[in-house]
């Protein structure tokens, strides 16, 4: 029997109830990045470059977190599929405990060794002297805000799990203006406040992050989801479920670890292509690139939801066959991503960063053509990762991003930055044709459906 690939709009429509309130989410928040970057910019490329090395490592604490929840994620939706609260409440504690732990490890990190963890992102960088003391200020300032962060990540993603994703969205928002407030009085000192530069952005970014984990504390006291958990109650963790859990979700670690670990690597190499325009440049590009890389939160908040509960509710021909409708829906949402983003693009550069130097411009305009070609591509990835992990195959995403980031993508950058002395947009636009192995790997195994399996049914608790 033929197999429809695109699924009627019905489905779709319920998708994208789950996913818009998310990618709106990281809209708002990817457009306060993008006014943060805009401020910042003002003080120059090396101010610029300071605070984005600084982010870049931040995005390593960023990633762990948000795996940690994925992780736990998994099972509460899938006992939200299966009707059982007390499950919820567990997945819920899995999330806040080891999510703290992951932040109170990073900010020892930032405080002990700051010097260090600049200088290995800015390695033959021609402006490392002038990055570095900047870059350890605000390191140092904005690690504070993940103890608010990974508790407000944990508390967020769970009702986006349950099918409530617009409360996120809207705490969020209005977290994000606190924070672009706070940048437009901190850094130039508006207002009457101080001027305090980069140490005001990452003070304005921990009174924004304070802001919304209070804003998520209340609303969840006030309505009581069925994941509610009171603080006294937290560490009441089954045990058990927690062993599965680390157990099922060490592959996803793995796999997180090597692909953030190799794209940390990567953004070291592409800063030693020049001064502080580089870094500056390709930072400017991120930026406008994490407003596309939307779709991708839309994609699994989707998949967790609609593929993990359907297989919690032990109905796995229906998950089947959702997967493959949501798998056709991301690609024609990235090539429709794309195509808006490069009008966007268009207008954002040249307006956002006028005042970065023209080669650090140059480097962000043509970071972002390569981007926006990629997105099908990622996008696709993408589904396949989140309908995996929906069902609790971890393995799957661990074997082809340790395969090929180790085997191919870091050696061959290594490679390319000894062996040639081509631009940082060029080193990323060869390397990421590793991704068609990634393609190749993920579609053979994905095959085989280890996915397909209802993990509420043997943990009921």
């Amino acid at each position: 029997m033929k197999k429809d690939i695109i699924g009627p709009w019905s489905f779709y429509r319920e998708a994208l109830a789950i996913a818009l309130p998310v990618m709106a989410q990281q809209f708002i928040m990817g457009m306060v990045s993008l006014i943060d970057n805009f401020m910042v910019a003002g003080l120059g490329d090396t101010s610029m470059a300071a605070v984005n090395v600084a982010n870049q490592l931040n995005f390593i604490c960023v990633v762990l977190i948000n795996t940690v929840c994925a992780a736990g994620g998994i099972y509460l939706a899938q006992f939200c599929g299966a009707k059982n609260p007390e499950g919820m409440k567990h997945a819920l504690r899995f999330k806040v405990i080891f999510s703290f732990l992951v932040a109170s490890i990073y900010v020892v990190c930032c405080w002990t060794v700051p010097g260090a963890m600049v200088s290995m992102m800015t390695q033959g960088n021609a402006a490392q002297a002038d990055i570095i003391p900047v870059g350890i200020e605000y390191l140092k300032l904005v690690s504070f805000t993940f103890f608010f962060q990974a508790l407000s990540t944990a508390i967020g993603t769970s009702f986006r799990e349950i099918g409530k994703p617009k409360i996120p969205l809207i705490i969020s928002a209005v977290a994000t203006l606190v924070n672009t407030a706070g940048n437009y009085c901190l850094i130039y000192g508006n207002f009457g406040a101080p001027r305090l530069e980069v140490a005001g952005a990452a003070i304005a970014t921990m009174i924004a992050r304070i802001f919304e984990l209070v804003c998520f504390v209340m609303y969840m006291y006030k309505t009581k989801p069925d994941f509610f958990v009171r603080a006294r109650e937290i560490f009441f963790v089954k045990i058990k479920l927690v062993k599965e859990i680390l157990t099922r979700s060490a592959m996803m670690f793995v796999s997180e670890i090597s692909w953030v670990s190799s794209e940390t690597i990567i953004t070291a190499l592409y800063n030693s292509r020049g001064g502080a325009e580089v870094v500056a440049g390709m930072a400017a590009g991120w930026t406008i690139a994490n407003i596309f890389f939307l779709i991708f939160g839309g994609i699994f908040t989707a998949s967790t939801v609609v593929v993990g509960g359907t297989l919690g509710a032990g109905k796995l021909d229906d998950a089947r066959k959702k997967a493959r409708w949501i798998t056709s829906g991301s690609v024609i949402s990235g090539t429709i991503v794309a195509f808006f983003g490069a009008l966007m693009s268009l207008v954002i550069i040249p307006l956002v960063f006028s005042n970065l130097t023209a080669e650090a411009r140059s480097i962000t305009t043509w970071l972002i053509v390569v981007i926006l070609l990629y997105m099908p591509i990622w996008s696709w990835l993408n589904s396949q990762f989140a309908i995996s992990r929906a069902g609790g195959d971890t393995v799957m995403g661990m074997i082809v991003d340790l395969s090929v980031n180790t085997l191919i993508f870091v050696p061959a950058a290594f490679l390319l930055t000894f062996l040639t002395g081509i631009g940082p947009v060029e080193m990323f636009a060869i390397l990421k044709l590793s991704d068609f192995v990634k393609m190749t790997i993920c579609y053979k195994l994905m095959k085989k459906e280890k996915w397909v399996r209802n993990l509420a049914a043997g943990n009921i608790v």
